[in-house]
């Protein structure tokens, strides 16, 4: 019995404190009950829990140039490089390879033993003079009828058969040569003259570092925007100085593991400011067509799409976009919008559609972006 009392004064005495606060004390500005269209400073005529319209920044859409800068890794290479292999397996007799320094084409950068070849060629050759006069002999016999064709066929047959041998001893005497297939720096040798070489052995490398390749890749998205005769940029590192490249090639598909475009330059490197194998921070600027653009904070993401809200005729209209390239500041607009149109620019979060809304201030665009207009 006791603690039924206990519980009916507890239960009295809270339901007299709010009565008090509630009905004989309330709140400045609010009516006896909480009834009453009178809003707090914080939810007044305006803001975000009151009844007029919302004020917000407005953006009248425009049309203007957009510039991308996409920046890549890429690798600077020679235009032309080949590793020096021997073909056959034999001495080095004459090696003239001066590290460092430039060939011609046609030089001659080898010379592996052939004394037992010239040798082979001498014998062969003599074979064969004996084979063409005893060609000749039969030739005049059959004739005549001294011999038969098919001893004439035999002793053609031994001629040809001679000089084709010949033929092979020459194409072996020219595998112990060595020349350089194009003009361009020679390497660091890795034999000495006398060494014994295999088809295994690198003798040095030969590069053409006059003008160079610069390899990079973009993604797939940017595919279209590039061409041949776009001009890059890039920083090699020690150096703030930008150098550009003209694009030359591109990789006709889509590398399937990375979804990148492989695209190749050309530098001129007469000079020889750079170096093979060089990394190059790679900056290719992107130019578009004069098209409609909106500041980047006017643009609300979505799951599949984009929007942004325009202000027409006082009231907030919820309108789907379609965007493409992106600066710090703006937004290019595919489309969705017109010229014209007023986008919101902020309060986005307290808009609803067919919300009222009163614009305060003005966007205007300026070289460095979007800027609220001063009143």
């Amino acid at each position: 019995m006791k603690r039924w009392i206990a519980i009916v004064l507890v239960v009295g005495t809270l339901g007299g404190i709010i009565y008090y606060n509630k009905v004989l004390h309330p709140a400045p500005g609010a009516t006896p009950g909480g009834g009453g269209k009178g809003g707090s400073e914080k939810g007044g005529k305006g803001g975000p829990g009151g009844g007029g319209p919302a004020s917000v920044n407005a953006f009248v859409v425009v049309r203007k140039n957009l510039q991308e800068d996409i920046v890549s890794g890429g690798s600077l290479l020679a235009a032309e490089q080949v590793d020096i292999y021997p073909e056959i397996s034999a001495r080095i007799t004459q090696l003239n390879i001066h590290e460092g320094q430039p060939v011609k084409k046609g030089d001659l950068l080898v010379k592996l033993f052939d004394a037992d070849l010239r040798a082979q060629l001498l014998k062969l050759q003599a074979q064969s003079e004996n084979a063409r006069r005893t060609e000749e002999r039969n030739k005049q016999l059959l004739a005549r009828g001294g011999i038969s064709q098919q001893e004439y066929d035999i002793a053609t047959t031994n001629l040809s058969s001679s000089l084709a041998d010949i033929e092979l001893v020459k194409a072996n005497l020219q595998r112990t040569e060595i020349h350089a297939p194009f003009s361009g720096i020679i390497g660091l040798r890795n034999v000495s003259v006398g060494a014994v070489v295999s088809p295994n052995t690198l003798i040095a490398r030969l590069q053409q570092t006059s003008s160079l390749k610069l390899d990079f890749s973009i993604p797939e998205k940017y595919a279209s925007a590039v061409h041949n005769g776009s001009t890059i940029s890039f920083l090699i590192d020690g150096s703030n100085q930008p150098s550009h490249a003209v694009v030359y090639a591109i990789e006709p598909g889509i590398e399937e593991q990375t979804r990148n475009l492989r695209i190749r330059a050309r530098v001129n490197n007469t000079s020889s400011r750079f170096r093979p194998g060089t990394f190059a921070r790679v900056t290719l600027t992107i130019q578009n067509e004069q098209s409609l653009v909106v500041p980047t904070q006017a643009v609300i993401p979505q799951t599949r799409t984009n929007q942004v809200i325009m202000v027409k005729n006082g009231k907030a209209v919820f309108k789907d976009v379609k965007t493409g390239l992106r600066t710090a500041g703006l937004i290019q607009v595919l489309s969705g919008l017109s010229v014209g149109d007023t986008i919101a620019t902020t309060g986005l979060l307290f808009l609803k559609p067919d919300a009222p809304v009163k614009v305060g201030k003005v966007v205007s665009l300026t070289e460095n972006g979007p800027k609220v207009a001063a009143n």
